[in-house]
């Protein structure tokens, strides 16, 4: 069953750990895991960041790093592929508004051919965003549409998902999905 998960939660919530656990209890026997990473090292901080995500998937995934066009590379996955992990959708946004000079518009053709590739996807998929917008409205116009636009997307990718899972401290909760997606017993 090609299963769609979102992960969704503050920072350091333990949502890509679980997504980990839970893309390994997921995927195909035998075939390819893929960790599809959008983070690119701007910073020590962020470099520190990368190596400890690393570090957590061992040698049991294939790791590809995009920063913008995550549908092209899910179109073009060759090998047969068990599972397919998007780390994460927070810092795709923020790539898609701070390194280009992309306007609504391309940036909704982006978002909308990610979306169609999903729809396609060859196998199950496992993606982590963070929730935003939960504190006081942002000071700037930038910040504002950050928020807005990754609200969008997680609402748009959320109804598309068979699970939706908070995390909060370490503990997944389900708030679409679970047994009914056949996720929800997973170890962690």
């Amino acid at each position: 069953m090609n299963r769609m998960i979102l992960i969704t939660g503050g920072q350091r919530s333990g949502k890509s750990r679980y997504a980990l656990a839970l893309a390994k209890k997921i995927s195909d026997a035998g075939k390819d895991r893929i960790f599809l990473a959008t983070a690119q090292e701007v910073d020590h901080d962020l470099r520190a960041r990368i190596d400890r995500h690393k570090e957590d998937r061992g040698t049991e995934f294939t790791t590809l790093e995009e920063p913008l066009h995550l549908a092209k590379v899910i179109k073009e996955l060759k090998s047969p592929t068990g599972v397919i992990v998007i780390d994460c959708l927070t810092v795709w946004v923020n790539n898609l508004l701070y390194y280009t000079d992309r306007d609504q518009a391309e940036i909704s053709q982006e978002v909308n051919s990610f979306l169609q590739a999903l729809l396609s996807r060859p196998c199950p998929v496992v993606m982590v965003t963070n929730e935003v917008g939960s504190g006081i409205m942002p000071e700037n116009t930038l910040a504002r549409r950050f928020a807005d636009e990754l609200g969008r997307i997680n609402q748009e990718i959320a109804r598309l998902s068979d699970a939706v899972v908070l995390m909060t401290a370490g503990i997944p909760l389900y708030i679409k999905g679970g047994q009914d997606a056949g996720v929800m017993d997973t170890a962690f």
